[in-house]
Protein backbone atom coordinates (compact mmCIF):
# COMPACT_ATOMS: atom_id res chain seq x y z
CA UNK A 1 0.00 0.00 0.00
CA UNK A 2 1.01 4.03 -0.28
CA UNK A 3 1.00 6.26 2.53
CA UNK A 4 -1.19 9.11 2.08
CA UNK A 5 -0.84 12.74 3.94
CA UNK A 6 -3.11 15.40 2.75
CA UNK A 7 -2.69 19.26 3.76
CA UNK A 8 -3.72 22.64 2.78
CA UNK A 9 -7.36 22.53 4.46
CA UNK A 10 -8.44 25.24 6.57
CA UNK A 11 -11.09 27.97 6.75
CA UNK A 12 -12.45 29.98 4.23
CA UNK A 13 -15.13 32.32 3.33
CA UNK A 14 -17.94 31.27 0.77
CA UNK A 15 -16.51 32.40 -2.69
CA UNK A 16 -12.79 32.02 -1.60
CA UNK A 17 -10.75 28.95 -3.28
CA UNK A 18 -8.31 26.22 -1.18
CA UNK A 19 -5.56 24.03 -2.56
CA UNK A 20 -5.39 20.65 -1.26
CA UNK A 21 -2.00 18.88 -1.46
CA UNK A 22 -1.80 14.96 -0.67
CA UNK A 23 1.52 13.65 -0.72
CA UNK A 24 2.79 10.09 -0.97
CA UNK A 25 5.41 7.63 0.21
CA UNK A 26 6.21 4.19 0.16
CA UNK A 27 5.48 3.70 -3.38
CA UNK A 28 4.97 5.63 -6.96
CA UNK A 29 1.85 7.08 -6.90
CA UNK A 30 2.53 6.80 -10.88
CA UNK A 31 0.91 3.38 -10.49
CA UNK A 32 -2.32 4.82 -8.82
CA UNK A 33 -5.68 6.30 -10.21
CA UNK A 34 -6.26 8.95 -7.46
CA UNK A 35 -9.30 10.03 -5.76
CA UNK A 36 -10.38 13.09 -3.73
CA UNK A 37 -13.34 12.51 -1.45
CA UNK A 38 -15.40 13.75 1.21
CA UNK A 39 -17.12 13.62 4.64
CA UNK A 40 -19.32 15.96 6.10
CA UNK A 41 -20.88 15.43 10.07
CA UNK A 42 -23.63 12.77 9.88
CA UNK A 43 -23.24 12.17 6.40
CA UNK A 44 -21.50 8.93 3.93
CA UNK A 45 -18.14 9.90 2.59
CA UNK A 46 -18.81 10.93 -0.79
CA UNK A 47 -16.98 10.96 -4.21
CA UNK A 48 -15.61 14.06 -5.18
CA UNK A 49 -13.03 13.69 -8.57
CA UNK A 50 -10.43 10.98 -9.52
CA UNK A 51 -7.78 11.81 -12.00
CA UNK A 52 -6.03 8.63 -13.70
CA UNK A 53 -2.49 7.63 -13.28
CA UNK A 54 -1.53 9.27 -16.66
CA UNK A 55 -3.06 12.51 -15.25
CA UNK A 56 -4.99 12.77 -18.60
CA UNK A 57 -8.51 11.81 -17.92
CA UNK A 58 -10.67 13.03 -14.70
CA UNK A 59 -13.92 12.69 -13.44
CA UNK A 60 -15.83 15.15 -11.45
CA UNK A 61 -18.99 14.85 -9.43
CA UNK A 62 -21.80 17.34 -10.19
CA UNK A 63 -21.61 19.04 -7.43
CA UNK A 64 -18.20 20.42 -7.94
CA UNK A 65 -17.88 20.18 -11.58
CA UNK A 66 -16.37 23.58 -13.30
CA UNK A 67 -15.17 24.60 -9.55
CA UNK A 68 -12.51 22.29 -8.60
CA UNK A 69 -9.55 21.06 -10.58
CA UNK A 70 -7.63 17.46 -9.70
CA UNK A 71 -3.94 17.40 -10.92
CA UNK A 72 -1.01 15.25 -10.29
CA UNK A 73 2.90 15.26 -10.39
CA UNK A 74 4.23 11.94 -10.32
CA UNK A 75 7.75 12.78 -10.23
CA UNK A 76 6.86 14.60 -6.68
CA UNK A 77 4.29 11.89 -6.16
CA UNK A 78 1.76 14.14 -4.81
CA UNK A 79 -1.75 14.82 -5.97
CA UNK A 80 -3.55 18.32 -5.70
CA UNK A 81 -6.83 19.24 -5.67
CA UNK A 82 -7.73 23.36 -6.78
CA UNK A 83 -11.24 24.30 -5.08
CA UNK A 84 -12.95 27.18 -6.17
CA UNK A 85 -15.57 29.11 -5.55
CA UNK A 86 -16.46 27.37 -2.54
CA UNK A 87 -19.44 26.94 -0.87
CA UNK A 88 -20.68 26.27 2.40
CA UNK A 89 -21.98 23.03 1.67
CA UNK A 90 -17.94 21.89 0.60
CA UNK A 91 -17.45 21.69 4.50
CA UNK A 92 -16.26 18.31 5.19
CA UNK A 93 -13.17 16.38 5.70
CA UNK A 94 -11.64 15.66 2.85
CA UNK A 95 -9.72 12.56 1.99
CA UNK A 96 -7.11 11.26 -0.73
CA UNK A 97 -7.31 7.75 -1.88
CA UNK A 98 -5.51 5.60 -4.32
CA UNK A 99 -6.27 2.53 -6.14
CA UNK A 100 -4.42 0.16 -8.92
CA UNK A 101 -7.58 0.08 -11.38
CA UNK A 102 -8.90 2.46 -13.85
CA UNK A 103 -11.41 5.81 -12.19
CA UNK A 104 -13.95 4.56 -9.85
CA UNK A 105 -16.12 6.61 -7.38
CA UNK A 106 -17.43 4.00 -4.71
CA UNK A 107 -14.98 4.73 -1.35
CA UNK A 108 -14.51 0.97 -1.35
CA UNK A 109 -13.29 0.55 -4.49
CA UNK A 110 -10.34 2.72 -3.20
CA UNK A 111 -7.12 0.68 -1.61
CA UNK A 112 -5.05 3.09 0.73
CA UNK A 113 -6.31 6.45 2.58
CA UNK A 114 -4.35 9.50 4.00
CA UNK A 115 -5.97 11.11 7.39
CA UNK A 116 -7.89 13.78 6.01
CA UNK A 117 -7.65 17.44 6.08
CA UNK A 118 -10.99 20.04 7.01
CA UNK A 119 -12.20 22.24 4.84
CA UNK A 120 -14.46 24.72 6.30
CA UNK A 121 -16.16 27.21 3.87
CA UNK A 122 -17.91 29.83 6.23
CA UNK A 123 -21.32 32.00 4.33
Amino acid sequence: QVHLVESGGGLVQAGGSLRLSCAASGRTLSLYTMGWFRQAPGKEREFVTAITWTGVYTYYADSVKGRFTASRDNVKNTVSLQMNSLKPEDTAVYYCAARRGPIATIPGDFESWGQGTQVTVSS
